[in-house]
């Protein structure tokens, strides 16, 4: 039989209803949870390895370097057929970007999760962890980077993003769609990856700051991030591009302290461009040296970010890296 290693790390998939606040926390290990799904060992041999109990919100960039480390030596030893990762939803797609970026592999890493606790019902973990392992058991799931499947769909990490707070179809890819989809163990791939990339880094540097953009906002957030430290920033700007008057004197500010701008979109489709020439439109931001990072959202921009600035603060070479 094929090995899978299944890492587990918490999230709503290693949680039961605690009956005195009468919400749900992580209790359950790695082996409580393999123990409630017998057929896993009927696919495959599955290890498992536990690595925390995290609530999602509780993960951090420092965690996600460490578990990539940890990912990284379980590949090496060459043992294994694919990798299974459960994780807290709320910042799945952060952690599986990281990894996607991070890791040399050229067997499966799939990341789940789940929904609904275990004290519910209707608790969607025991699935996901199936397809899980049917994902990792298809050889046409080998060197596509690391992938998401939840709700039966197949997305890769670095186009997926949670789109619903509680629905079990959160996961979607906006720009592009699912690569795939799981029916029934059968593993069916539509398309591969819109891009392969990897920064590999001996260090991280997660002090970089998110900013959204909103109808009026002035300089102050800008001029209170360079000015207490922040080593990057990433803006969700406005539509394809493009930020208030205000906002952009304190990018420039931020831009004239050596701190490096990284621009996205806070649409939750569609890339970033420099289609506009008004004052705070995309050539103005060009030309003032900020970089566009296409198709990324604000959480997957400020990932890439701590990851490229492990290897260079150089602006023309953080450049290079995001386009």
């Amino acid at each position: 039989m094929k090995k899978i290693m299944i890492v587990f790390t918490g999230g709503t998939i290693s949680m039961k209803v605690d009956k005195v606040t009468g919400g749900a926390v992580p209790v359950m290990t790695g082996g409580d949870i393999i123990a409630k799904i017998p057929e896993l060992e009927e696919l495959a041999q599955v290890d498992f390895y536990d690595f925390g109990k995290y609530p999602g919100p509780h993960m951090t960039p420092e965690l996600m370097f460490e578990l990539a480390a940890i990912v990284q030596s379980l590949i090496d030893k060459n043992e294994f057929d694919g990798i299974v990762i459960t994780h807290g939803t709320d910042t799945l797609e952060e952690t599986a970007y990281f990894l996607d970026l991070y890791l040399d592999s050229h067997i499966p890493v799939v990341l789940t999760g789940s929904m609904r606790n275990s004290s519910e019902p209707d608790w969607d973990g025991p699935q996901n962890l199936i397809d899980c392992i049917y994902t990792c058991l298809n050889p046409n799931c080998r060197d596509i980077g690391v992938l998401v499947c939840l709700n039966g769909e197949i997305n890769a990490a670095s186009e997926v993003t949670k789109t619903h707070t509680e629905d079990k179809e959160t996961f979607a890819s906006l720009d592009f769609g699912a690569l795939g989809f799981v029916d029934r163990g059968k593993v069916i791939l539509n398309r591969a990856p819109h891009r392969l990339e990897k920064i590999r880094t001996e260090r991280i540097n997660p002090n970089v700051d998110l900013l959204k953009c909103y109808a009026g906002m002035d300089e102050k957030f800008f001029k209170y991030s360079a000015d207490n430290g922040a080593d990057g920033l990433v803006v969700e700007a406005l539509g394809v591009g493009n930020v208030p008057p205000a906002v952009f004197k304190g990018i420039e500010y931020v831009l004239e302290k050596g701190i490096p701008v990284i621009l996205v979109s806070r649409c939750p489709a569609g890339e970033t461009d420099d289609v506009y020439s008004y004052p705070g439109a995309g050539k103005w931001l060009r030309n003032a040296g900020v970089i566009f990072a296409e198709y990324l959202n604000g959480q997957k921009a400020r990932i890439k970010l701590i990851l490229a600035l492990g290897k260079t603060s150089d602006r023309d070479e953080l450049e290079e890296i995001f386009y």
